[in-house]
């Protein structure tokens, strides 16, 4: 960890009994119950990684000690936890969980009042009080005697999902799907959210298990290689994957195709200005979407608004403005905003359905009508510093292209798009690129590649 820094794209990571350790954790729970106050009312829950109870623990011993009251959610998806925080009057949340990060990652988030995860600047308060030690530690009367155990998250969410969408059209339907839930909580909720809609559910990888042993949890198509088998071969409707904490969701379409989040959220960004006529024509989503976004969404009139890449950020901005039509990135995450302004795998199968179930089409003929490029994503392991230098080369190199500059760098041009970006939760730089035809694009990877031997071996 870097002193003074904690928070990054999205909460506190590292690898477990290494980086994510007790003792960060109490310290942690401390911070975070200083920022709160002692009195106020948080909901802890946690994913099924390996860690999660040791970290949840000892959150929860710093939390107490400030004078915080905590109510335990057990195991249940990041958006069920989300979702309850800001229904029920909880004054803020902590889930431990490390999203799609290998298993030997935990972490943990900090959700503010209104269930998105705390505001930046809040980050930054909780990182002071983290680093200069300003812990309120309050009487021994004022300890609260118990943690209080919050049963009911995973029920509430899943009723509030169903409501937003027409079960008896999408029960006529008929569907059969799969679900992959990589053995973690998003077994908890999302089966459960189909067949109260009337679908028919296989399970892949159902099981809780802290080791993935089914798949890694990030829902990337190398992950998804044999679980795109089984949905191609059992001649389904299409597959939806989590990842290890179920606010993510990747198509596997009825062939066996492994669909990017950003194509699915073109489809159901059509579908709301079907669903929702009087909405504002505003998306909003990261750097790391495709632009043929807006080579599609343009004919409708809807403005796409690029964002830095992280949820946080994305959601933040949707809630200040007050007129997006849905939000979300590539890799899975979508916003809904009559339910809520964070990333909810639940509630986009359940918009999935209802979408299919009002077009009467395969899913794959959905996607087909779509612009099809060829995409390349990797990822290089390099320092921070060394990739903030290779961001700048980039950015000389395509001076006299569209450049969006908010995340790394962006490149734009009418056959293709490039995007070269530090991670902001590993050491790494993330190449994301698509163009019009394959050998362009490997073209330009060889290009991206041959600007990072320059950078390296000037050091």
């Amino acid at each position: 960890m870097i002193m003074g820094k904690l928070f990054g794209t999205d909460g506190v990571r590292g690898i477990v009994n290494k980086d994510m350790t007790p003792e960060l954790a109490l310290r942690l729970g401390r911070a975070i119950g200083t920022f709160f106050g002692p009195g106020k009312k948080l909901l802890v829950g946690r994913d099924i990684r390996v860690g999660g109870e040791m970290i949840k623990a000892a959150v929860i011993s710093g939390l107490l000690s400030t004078g915080v009251h905590v109510y335990d959610a057990g195991l249940a998806p990041t958006p069920a936890i989300q979702y309850v925080v800001k229904k029920r009057g909880f004054d803020g949340g902590v889930i431990i969980t490390a999203s799609h990060n290998p298993p030997e990652y935990n972490g943990i988030k900090v959700i503010w009042h209104d269930g998105i995860e705390l505001p930046r600047d809040k980050e930054k308060e909780v990182e002071e009080i983290y680093f200069e030690g300003r812990f309120n530690s309050v009487s021994w009367r004022e300890v609260p005697r118990e943690v209080k155990i919050f049963p009911y998250v995973n029920d509430i969410y899943v009723d509030a999902v169903v409501k937003h969408v027409d079960a008896e059209l999408i029960r006529k339907r008929g569907f059969t799907i799969v679900i992959d839930p990589a053995n973690s909580v998003g077994a908890l909720t999302s089966s459960r959210i189909a067949q109260k809609l009337g679908v028919k559910v296989i399970t892949i990888n159902g099981d809780l298990n802290p080791l993935f042993p089914g798949r890694k949890p990030e829902p990337t198509p190398e992950n998804l290689e044999s679980t795109a088998k089984a949905v191609a071969s059992m001649g389904v409707d299409f597959g939806l994957a989590h990842d290890g904490d179920a606010d993510r969701a990747i198509v596997i379409d009825d062939k066996g195709r492994v669909q990017w989040g950003d194509r699915t959220a073109i489809l159901l960004a059509r579908y709301l200005l079907e669903k929702h006529p009087d909405f504002p024509r505003k998306v909003y989503t990261a750097v790391s979407s495709s632009t043929l976004i807006e080579n599609v969404l343009r004919p409708y009139g809807v403005e796409v608004v690029w964002l830095k890449v992280g949820a946080i950020d994305i959601a933040r901005e949707m809630q200040r403005r007050g007129d997006a039509l849905c939000g979300f990135e590539e890799n899975g995450g979508f916003m809904y905003p009559p339910h809520q302004l964070v990333r909810d795998g639940g509630m986009t199968l359940a918009l999935l359905l209802e979408m299919l179930a009002k077009d009467k089409r395969r899913i794959s003929e959905l996607y087909d009508e779509l612009p099809q490029w060829h995409l390349i994503k990797t990822k290089i392991h390099m320092d921070r510093q060394t990739a903030l230098k290779v961001v700048e080369r980039v950015k000389e190199h395509f001076k006299n292209y569209r450049l969006i500059t908010i995340d790394g760098v962006k490149v734009i041009a009418d056959d293709f798009w490039l995007l070269v970006r530090p991670s902001g939760t590993e050491p790494l730089l993330r190449i994301m690129l698509e163009a019009k035809n394959k050998e362009l694009a490997e073209e330009l990877l060889e290009t991206v590649k041959s600007l990072i031997g320059e950078v390296l071996g000037k050091q």
